[in-house]
């Protein structure tokens, strides 16, 4: 049996602003076992980074968690002192920022960044932490590390610092690393590298993997089950075979559209989806894909359940439920009829 190692359950996170309370995370549920691969998809605004940081114990005035319970092996994360953290992030739990530009300190050298962590956590001295500071840099693919230790961020580009990113959130043997947007800032070329990378964690190490991006492909690629965000919920989740070959939510279907084929050789027309993401501030009581989705009827002005699809593939959506369609609400098109 899988072991369960971060479960979320109905999480809830406002920002309060001059304008209002944005409500980014609105009761998201989700679990992540033990060596797993999971992809966390879904448009820019939808919630992805946000739960992230929620999981680290990042979120700052003006947010803050309002609800909701984070369980890592069975323990009550929102319970931990600031102390407690200190000990658990970095170490037992890691995580890969999206902008490897700014997320090391220029004025640094890496090997004294490196070295920080792993002394801090590992209980190594100098010496020795510098040694296993060169082993992981050499293991993320970076050459001659002794060299590359006594240089400074700006001496790397763009794709060898994010390398360093990540040598330095496997530094501890994380039981949970969580990449935020690791691939984004990166040309193609160091993408493909970068995912290399993560399949070679995933085949060599037990550590699990949150891959949060918006890029399908990137899931395609590397993970192995998918959880797809929208309006600061859950839509959709399931294997990474649910999702790209049985998908049941509109807004999966919609995103699935929306990317170019990997063969090269369809010439089938992208389809956008219409619309813009809903406003947090002032979020819908319903579905919140309602206003954009082909299928909306009068339902979908309730909020629907989550269904049960099959093991481990769940939608919430009203047409997941077999719910007999009525006319559309007003100011939403389609005649509701499921692809």
């Amino acid at each position: 049996m899988t072991e369960r190692l971060l479960s979320v359950e109905d999480l809830k996170v406002s920002f309060h602003t001059r304008d209002g309370e944005n409500q980014a995370v609105r009761g998201v549920s989700f679990h992540i076992d033990a060596g797993e691969t999971v992809g966390i998809v879904g448009e820019s605004g939808s919630g992805k980074s946000v739960t992230a940081k929620a999981i680290m114990s990042l979120i700052t005035p003006p947010g803050k968690i309002i609800g909701g319970n984070i369980n890592f092996r069975g323990e009550n994360l929102s319970n931990l002192s600031e102390k407690e953290w200190r000990k658990l992030r970095g170490n037992r739990i890691a995580m890969v920022f999206q902008d490897p530009m700014t997320s090391l300190n220029p004025v640094k050298k890496i090997g004294q960044q490196l070295t920080e962590v792993i002394r801090r956590h590992r209980g190594l001295n100098k010496q020795e932490a510098l040694k296993e500071a060169a082993s992981i840099l050499r293991q993320v693919g970076i050459n001659n590390p002794e060299q590359r230790l006594q240089q400074y961020p700006h001496e790397f580009s763009g794709g060898m610092r994010q390398r360093v990113m990540i040598a330095m959130a496997l530094s501890c043997k994380p039981e949970l690393l969580i990449a935020d947007e690791p691939t984004t800032a990166l040309d193609v070329t160091i993408q493909a590298q970068i995912l290399d990378l993560f399949k070679e964690l995933k085949n060599n190490t037990s550590t699990a993997v949150a891959l949060i991006t918006h890029d399908l492909g990137v899931v395609a690629q590397v993970c192995t089950r998918v959880i797809v965000m929208y309006g600061g919920l859950v839509m959709e989740e399931g294997t990474v075979e649910d999702i790209f070959y049985r998908p049941q939510h509109p807004y999966t279907k919609g995103l699935l559209r929306s990317i170019p084929k990997r063969d090269g050789k369809s010439r089938e027309r992208l389809i956008p989806i219409e619309g813009t993401p809903p406003d947090l501030l002032n979020p819908p009581s319903g579905c919140p894909f309602m206003e954009r989705c082909p299928n909306a009827f009068a339902r979908c002005s309730e909020r629907p359940p989550v269904i049960e699809l099959s093991p481990g593939h769940r939608s919430m959506c009203w047409l997941a439920d077999g719910v007999q369609e009525t006319p559309a609400v007003a100011g939403v098109e389609g005649s509701g009829s499921v692809e």
